[in-house]
């Protein structure tokens, strides 16, 4: 059986996956060290509406949206929020963690902003990492990670087992 670092959860809307991330965190032991952040979503006549990534480690929040006001129609995305969110979760890295779970691979992601440098820390660290990945950057995220992670179908125990798997991986490794 292949280990793979990196389990991306597909299979669902993004409310979905933001909750499934939610209650699967939620559902470890606090003996488990996690570091990453999740999206708040509100999902509104169906539609997801993003605003903020919250710290899994402390709940600090950080926007990752703008307010342009009504009628424009330039990018919302907070840059400036989301590199904090990156900064923060580099920090919860370096002073130690078990996991690591990103709210998703997405846009900016894969303009290599965002979030890619706490995935490539996380990576670089050794750390499974938890995600998702907007379909349609799917290549980029394919070029960024390949053969490192598993497709996971939005399902609690389906992702308790892929983690349970990289707890007794990690308790092998320390044993060696």
């Amino acid at each position: 059986m292949t280990l793979h670092q990196i389990g991306v959860v597909q299979g669902a809307p993004s409310t979905v996956v933001q909750s499934l991330l939610r209650a699967f965190v939620a559902d470890l032991p606090q003996s488990v060290r996690v570091a990453g952040v999740i999206e708040d979503l509100t999902d509104t006549a169906g539609e997801a509406s993003v605003g903020q990534l919250r710290s899994v480690r402390d709940n600090s929040v950080f926007s990752i949206v703008q307010d342009l006001g009504p009628g424009s129609a330039a990018c919302r995305v907070d840059s400036g929020g989301i590199v904090a969110a990156c900064e923060a979760v580099c920090r919860d890295i370096e002073a130690g963690c078990d996991l690591v779970v990103l709210s998703k691979w997405g846009k900016v992601e894969a303009d290599r902003s965002g979030l890619a440098a706490a995935f490539a820390a996380s990576i670089e660290a050794g750390l499974p990492i938890l995600t998702s990945v907007a379909p349609r950057f799917a290549s980029a995220w394919e070029q960024f990670a390949a053969p490192m992670y598993v497709i996971l179908p939005p399902d609690l125990g389906t992702v308790a087992t892929w983690w349970r798997d990289q707890e007794a991986h990690a308790a092998a490794a320390a044993i060696a």
